[in-house]
């Protein structure tokens, strides 16, 4: 591992092509902050993808082009005469330090469980953005799965969850029964369709997004991630599907004019 002095070396050399970037490259120059998100979002599920396989190696390089994107915002606010890096870092120590007084201002120098931690830093969170409630923090943007995975743990970091993740089952239950009891035959239309149904549509969609909300209450009370189990969950589906595509072509078959019967035996 690097010593302090080469860390620091490094961080300067990264500043020092960034800022030859933005004065020599004709794209780099260009780049503004709404031209940098899309782009932000692809390297924040490219970052995804390499920790959930699991290799360091493409890990260490999507941290890369993130800490990039970082240097990216800082320098192109500067040119605005905003902000730069420095202001960047000196607040996220500042928010660290805040969020942490039984490291840094806890004179008691008890050790609190990962637990106890978690539910300060919300609390502090909440601290510092007085008047705004606790799910004002929740990204607009963010994708519904790890929306919903979000606004639950900051719910129950001040005290609204289940007392145990068995409790949770009840509920489940409960939301999937209205879900069949919502499912009609004549209701199985797109939701945004235009008919007669239309309400009824509304009603499914409000049902399954309940039954959703709580399969996910129940992952996060059970410490799992419902994004990675699904994203697990669909490149097992890929697996399999590629698999049965692989034989039913071995054998000079047709995929798409065989009973389900028959894809089912080779599934």
């Amino acid at each position: 591992m690097h010593s302090k002095k080469e860390k620091l070396k490094s961080f300067e050399r990264a500043m020092e092509i960034m800022d030859r970037l933005r004065a020599e490259c004709p794209w780099n120059n260009a780049q503004t902050n709404e031209s940098l998100r899309p782009l932000t979002i692809e390297e924040v599920y490219e970052l995804s993808d390499a920790v959930l396989a699991g290799d360091s190696s493409e890990i260490k390089k999507e941290v890369g082009d993130l800490a990039l994107h970082v240097l990216f915002y800082s320098k192109v606010a500067e040119e605005k005469g905003e902000y730069d890096i420095a202001d960047v870092l000196d607040g996220m120590c500042g928010k660290m330090i805040f969020r942490h007084p039984h490291i840094f201002g806890d004179a008691s120098g008890r050790k609190m469980s990962a637990e106890e931690v978690a539910k300060a830093w919300e609390l502090r969170k909440k601290k510092e953005h007085q008047g705004k409630t606790v799910l004002e923090g929740v990204p607009k943007s963010c994708e519904p799965l790890q929306k919903a995975y979000i606004m639950q743990d900051k719910a129950a970091a001040v005290g609204f969850d289940w007392e145990k993740p068995a409790d949770v089952w009840e509920k489940v239950d409960e939301e999937i029964a209205e879900v069949k009891e919502a499912v009609e035959p004549d209701a199985r239309k797109a939701p945004g369709r235009s008919g007669s149904n239309g309400q009824s549509n509304a009603h499914v969609e409000e049902e399954f997004g309940d039954a959703l909300f709580a399969l996910v209450n129940a992952a996060r009370l059970y410490g799992i991630d419902p994004s990675a189990a699904l994203t697990a969950a669909c490149e097992k589906f890929k697996r399999r599907f590629t698999y049965m595509e692989t034989q039913v072509a071995a054998k000079g078959l047709d995929l798409g004019k065989m009973e389900l019967s028959e894809m089912d035996a080779i599934w």
